[in-house]
């Protein structure tokens, strides 16, 4: 079949521009713009059950109630919410066998692999230097505390 004049040209030259707005595509999302979407992934990704159960599956692939009880504190609603938001952006992988009872396993895909990795490494330093941070919270209390009394107590709410 023959193409009319100039389309095979327009196809090869949204080819290459598809090449290039792909290799672009990186510069393109900055997560200090308002309406970008990478903002919300971060958010996703950094909120406080998104980073636990992104690490928590870092480990391997769970069901909901291993991984609610791995994740301690997070009630069902927010960690159904969580897990919908991190496979939607796709970082998580749900896979549902067809049993009577159904057996559903969470694990990371590789883009979410990535992600808990670094999550992790994060992790660690923080866990590392908490005697810095908490020495840190004290001395900013204490100093809190002689700029304006009785505002400790209130901070410590």
């Amino acid at each position: 079949m023959t193409e009319p004049a100039g389309v095979s040209d327009a196809v090869g030259a949204a080819d290459a521009v598809g090449a290039v707005n792909a290799v672009d595509a990186v510069d393109a999302f900055s997560v200090f713009a308002r309406g970008c979407p990478s903002r919300e992934t971060l958010g996703h990704v950094t909120g406080r059950w998104g980073a636990l159960t992104l690490s928590a599956l870092a480990e391997d692939a769970l069901r909901f109630n291993e991984l609610r009880r791995r994740v301690d504190g997070v009630s069902e609603k927010m960690l159904s919410q969580t897990l919908h938001a991190l496979e939607r952006d796709g970082l998580v992988l749900r896979d549902a066998r067809p049993t009577n009872p159904p057996h559903v396993e969470y694990r990371l895909s590789p883009l979410g692999a990535d992600t808990a990795r670094r999550l992790l490494a994060l992790i660690e330093l923080v866990e590392g230097r908490m005697p810095e941070v908490l020495a840190a919270r004290e001395r900013y209390d204490e100093a809190r505390e002689r700029e304006t009394p009785g505002v400790r107590g209130a901070a410590a709410r």
